[in-house]
């Protein structure tokens, strides 16, 4: 299946143009141990042909092992788990957004815009000289998340044809 794999940053923080709060929607720090990663990784990616949606544990374990610094956040929505973000830190102060996403229940309900409004906010705060926060989507994404970064201020810089189907980012 053909994809096209979109590579979005932003700059500044100044940049960031933030949704309407949602009352009850809230990020917080998840520990990378909790079974509720694997847990949300699986169900968020499974509409969208995510690997995480079909490791097995061992599978898991070795991919925790590969990325021993990724840092995950839970999405709240009225104290109920709705989504999650996880990050990664790169040499020159840069901050890649490596998973955002809502589950599946949670889409729809106009949570998106803020929930990435939060992750955004977040990310501009993990380090204290972040330079730029860069994310990438795919076309076989949910069919809002490529609009939804870009009224949040993110700007397209290259993008990508794949033939293959997507797997989750690693």
């Amino acid at each position: 299946m053909k994809e096209i794999i979109t590579y979005l940053e932003m700059k500044a923080r100044s940049h960031l143009n933030p949704s309407a709060p949602v009352p009850g929607l809230v990020l917080e720090f998840l520990d990378r141990d909790s079974p509720v990663v694997v847990d949300l990784q699986a169900r968020i990616g499974a509409p969208y042909g995510w690997e995480s949606a079909s490791r097995t544990p061992e599978e898991w374990s070795v991919w925790f092992a590969e990325h021993p610094d990724r840092t995950f956040w839970l999405l709240s929505y009225e104290r109920e788990p709705a989504g999650m973000l996880a990050y990664d830190l790169h040499p020159g102060d840069e901050v890649e957004i490596e998973t955002f996403g809502l589950l599946p229940e949670f889409g729809g309900k106009g949570l998106g815009g803020f929930a990435l409004t939060l992750g955004v906010e977040r990310a501009w705060q993990l380090t204290p000289l972040v330079k730029r926060v860069w994310l990438h989507t795919s076309s076989l994404d949910h069919p809002h998340a490529l609009p939804n970064y870009h009224r949040r201020g993110f700007r397209t810089v290259r993008t990508e044809e794949s033939e293959r189907g997507r797997g989750e980012p690693s």
